[in-house]
């Protein structure tokens, strides 16, 4: 391990990302390893990855438990006790990793650590509304992605090799790092509203899943599934996001953006009640 740099494995999880890899893996040379693993791309993406010089490894999802992230830290040799996932539309800028490099500094016994994200949508920078935020560096050895069984639905969509918006459950404190990675989103309207529909199909199906198997589910998983299962959340993350949030100032970009919100949490909600009268004939 070169000690000039960061004593962290970033672990980038791709497919089809010719587009973005050129300048997200320009940005990770300060990381003492990277390992790029693919869903077999049909494009540049395994070229790319080996003109970087970074490790790639080849990922298929067999339809079961472990899906994309938890299979590689169960089964790529990993040098660095740390991890960082990070997705090929996320870049790292100097402020971030001047945060990243303070907190490795710092004598504090965290396990993982919260990542705040710029967003940057149809072209634009949004200054405001709801700040995404991701558990996404955190210790191998203090646990792993939360645990989600699939079902045959989810066996049927583009994304259910590799989990979603599943967290991570770690055994220990939680820290924030200061500075923030730069999400841009430019594949256009036509893909995030696609992904919004995949998305959905999958948020679904998980709530029927866990709520049915309810034993296990924490505090927060209870909340969110209860807001989830209502009609007024999609009305009310809209107000939230774009009057409490200030996502007026944000323009027309800011404008979609809380739409495109609001139609994601209604699209949830009636693909919920089809799962439940599904299951009830």
């Amino acid at each position: 391990m070169n000690t000039d740099k960061l004593p962290i494995t970033v672990i980038v999880p791709v497919r089809n990302e010719e587009k973005n890899l050129p300048n997200m893996l320009s940005l990770l040379a300060e990381f003492d390893e990277v390992i790029v693993v693919d869903s077999h791309s049909t494009d540049k993406t395994p070229e790319i990855v080996k003109s970087f010089g970074y490790q790639l490894v080849e990922f298929e999802w067999n339809g079961h438990f472990p899906k994309k992230r938890n299979w590689t830290l169960r089964n790529v040799p990993i040098r660095n006790e740390w991890v960082f996932f990070v997705d090929a539309d996320e870049y790292m800028t100097p402020d971030f990793m001047k945060g990243l490099r303070e907190a490795f500094r710092d004598t504090k016994d965290n396990v993982g650590y919260w990542i705040y994200y710029t967003n940057y949508f149809m072209g634009k920078l949004l200054k405001h509304g709801d700040p995404i935020h991701k558990l996404a560096l955190f210790k191998k050895s203090a646990g792993e992605y939360e645990r989600i069984d699939a079902e045959e639905d989810d066996k049927n969509w583009g994304y259910a090799g590799i989990e979603l918006h599943e967290q991570p459950v770690l055994d220990g404190p939680v820290g924030v790092i200061r500075g923030r990675v730069d999400h841009k989103e430019n594949r256009g309207l036509e893909a995030y509203i696609r992904k919004h529909n995949e998305f959905s199909t999958w948020e679904a199906i998980r709530f029927v899943k866990n709520t049915r198997e309810s034993e296990g589910l924490t505090f927060q998983q209870k909340v969110k599934y209860s807001l989830l299962d209502s009609l007024w959340l999609s009305r009310l993350y809209y107000i939230y996001i774009y009057f409490f949030k200030l996502g007026f100032l944000d323009g027309q970009a800011g404008y979609v953006y809380a739409q495109l919100k609001k139609q994601y949490f209604f699209t949830i909600k009636a693909k919920i009640d089809e799962l439940k009268k599904r299951s009830k004939n």
